[in-house]
């Protein structure tokens, strides 16, 4: 069985496309993980926190799922995910996949949990809603960052890839062109 390495190579400029791509998504997951408080500036949960705020984290996580999904079902449909290096990237945009669509769940959780703590029949109900406010919270942060830690781990499979191609002229990567034509020959006596 004879392997071309040159048909497994994904195109220079898509990697670099994706690439930018990852980074970019990444980029917005972290912040987004950052930027998700819950706790106030003592280290605690408000004594009113927010629901509209709070549960603008599970839109925010939502619309960044939305995003993650959509780019790996482009990769997935792309010629280049069924050969090595594609099947590990999409391996880890998969991974990706699932983890960001847990945090919404979780955000949501947490808001609805805010409106319940007005309601606390004491202050031992009251700290069990707040601890599972946080423990919710902090799971939906934590699989934002593993999300943003999948998709490095495919910029780097797409990074390793890149190191490929140079050993393969731009030219052997193009379609070969048609040979010249023969030059006609002239009988010498």
């Amino acid at each position: 069985m004879h392997f071309d390495v040159q048909r497994e190579l994904i195109p220079r400029n898509t990697t670099l496309h994706l690439t930018d791509a990852l980074d970019v998504m990444k980029a917005k997951l972290l912040a987004a993980a950052e930027q998700s408080e819950l706790l106030d500036e003592t280290g605690r949960v408000p004594a009113t926190p927010s629901y509209a705020e709070l549960l603008q984290h599970a839109a925010d996580a939502q619309a960044l799922s939305r995003d993650v999904v959509q780019l790996t079902a482009d990769f997935a449909r792309s010629t280049h995910s069924t050969n090595r290096a594609g099947s590990a990237v999409l391996a880890h945009l998969a991974t990706a996949a699932t983890m960001s669509s847990q945090a919404t769940p979780y955000f949501a959780e947490t808001a609805e949990s805010s409106l319940a703590l007005p309601r606390s029949s004491g202050s031992t109900d009251r700290q069990y809603r707040e601890n599972r406010m946080v423990i919710n919270h902090a799971t939906a942060r934590a699989y934002l960052r593993r999300t943003s830690e999948s998709l490095r781990d495919a910029a780097k499979e797409l990074n390793t890839h890149l190191e490929f191609h140079r050993y393969f002229p731009a030219s052997a990567r193009q379609q070969s062109p048609a040979p010249p034509p023969p030059q006609p020959r002239t009988r010498h006596r």
